[in-house]
């Protein structure tokens, strides 16, 4: 795995974190350390694949990118972009937003967890409580359950209560099966 180095206009690609660490101790603003030489040697070392940015000062970075670019030229045409083998694999499992929108008729169960407003009687006043609510429902599809339980709660709590989006971490279903 090679590094891809930048700051400001001075950029390399080097093949080792020696190289590295003696491309930024050619440049003095950067104060080279022992703590930032052992941090780069962990970074080229470790399995992390995202870039790596260094305060040199307020609102001043460099940046450290692992790559399998061979040349400065093939790193700059993005000739060597790190290959997923399980891209075909993620392409047939479904996404959120497809099977959110699958329509399979039957009983599905959901889980809504929702901000709910309620009267606090020592002060008189209202606050808002995490609330999770599960319920079996008939619905068509995954949204059509979340509609539903939406409809059902907005009718029975205070107005103000706040539901998250049917896309989001808070609103989880699955299903049951077919109804008879």
């Amino acid at each position: 795995m090679n590094l891809y180095l930048r700051y400001f206009d001075r950029e390399t690609l080097v093949y080792s974190a020696d190289e590295a660490i003696d491309f930024l101790c050619s440049i003095p603003e950067i104060g080279m350390n022992p703590d930032l030489e052992q941090d780069i040697r962990e970074y080229a070392e470790s399995d992390v694949y995202y870039p790596k940015r260094y305060k040199v000062r307020p609102r001043v970075y460099f940046i450290v990118i692992k790559t399998e670019a061979a040349t400065m030229l093939d790193f700059k045409q993005k000739k060597a972009l790190r290959s997923n083998n399980n891209n075909t694999e993620r392409r047939d499992t479904p996404t959120a937003m497809s099977r959110l929108n699958e329509e399979k008729a039957g009983w599905y169960e959901g889980i809504l967890d929702f901000k709910r407003v309620v009267l606090v009687p020592s002060t008189g006043k209202h606050e808002y409580r995490d609330t999770r609510f599960v319920a079996q429902c008939k619905a068509l599809s995954g949204l059509d359950c979340y509609n539903r339980i939406v409809e059902h709660l907005s009718a029975r709590v205070d107005h103000r209560s706040q539901f998250p989006s049917a896309k989001g971490k808070n609103f989880k279903f699955k299903y049951l099966g077919m109804w008879k």
